[in-house]
């Protein structure tokens, strides 16, 4: 059974990295939608919006939901919808490693591709230290 995945963010977030994401890893095989939430949105209109994807994209083996900010309307949408709900994980964060790590692992279960999604995501910062101009 594949996992399905539901992108939760801010206007113009969840489409581009679905996009460029699709770009590099090629044919995407796991099935995802994108809620982009406007700032103005009503907040139940959004959350049945939500309820609805996830009921079509949960095809048997959960549904991993990806949001861009942790604690942002999105993310609060995301976790009154789904994080209640069984066969779905939350993740906050949302970055193109990340998404890249999940379209590489279509067919792991729900608990292995958010370790994974989460794994990615992290790995996928790196900071190089700051430097002063007498070093």
């Amino acid at each position: 059974m594949t996992v399905g995945i539901l992108l939760v963010t801010h206007p113009g977030v969840g489409s581009a990295m679905l996009h460029i994401a699709s770009r590099i890893v090629g044919k995407v095989t796991l099935p995802i939608k994108c809620l982009e939430v406007p700032p103005d949105a009503p907040v139940e209109s959004a959350c049945e919006s939500a309820r609805s994807m996830l009921k079509v994209l949960d095809r048997g083996g959960g549904v991993l939901v990806l949001t861009d900010i942790y604690g942002a309307t999105p993310h609060n949408i995301a976790r009154d919808v789904a994080c209640d709900r069984e066969g779905t994980a939350v993740l906050s964060g949302l970055n193109l490693p990340m998404l890249v790590r999940v379209f590489n692992y279509p067919d792991d279960d729900l608990d292995t591709l958010a370790s994974k999604a989460a794994e990615g995501g992290n790995r996928g910062i790196m900071a190089c230290p700051v430097r002063s101009a007498g070093d």
